[in-house]
């Protein structure tokens, strides 16, 4: 079951709304959570974002591909937008520095992250969703 379109524009203008995705990753040195202003959603089954940065992510990355990323939004939820102002998808990354995976992650991207400096020398990161579940545990895809 896909995403709602709600969730898809919610997660699509999250950054510019002041609600921005934040991206949990696990290494070597422990914990990372990150904002991820460029987070989008690819297609029915997968999130995306593009990697500028460079640090601890990519670090952590490569220790253990399984995030997290977090959507808080709780006055969607006074608003009645969402059921639950808090929503976490699990999943295990795919890194794509070259080919049409990059293009494609890159061409979905709001313009804001296309035009960005050095937005050319980033990396497509695909996130294939395991699990989508809100504050209480109840699916949402």
């Amino acid at each position: 079951m896909p995403l709602s379109p709600t969730i898809v524009t919610l997660i699509r203008n999250a950054w510019d709304d002041g609600y921005p995705c934040l991206l949990a990753t696990s290494g070597r040195e422990g914990p990372n959570i990150t904002p991820k202003g460029s987070m989008i959603v690819f297609d029915y089954a997968h999130l995306a974002w593009w990697e500028r940065s460079k640090r601890a992510v990519l670090d952590n990355l490569s220790h253990d591909a399984r995030v997290c990323v977090i959507y808080a939004n709780f006055k969607a939820q006074r608003d009645d937008v969402l059921e639950s102002g808090f929503l976490r998808f699990f999943g295990s990354v795919a890194l794509h520095e070259q080919g049409p995976v990059r293009e494609a992650i890159f061409a979905k991207l709001h313009p804001r992250e296309q035009t960005h400096a050095d937005a050319e020398a980033g990396i497509g990161v695909l996130i294939r969703i395991d699990k989508a579940i809100d504050i209480r545990g109840k699916p949402i895809m």
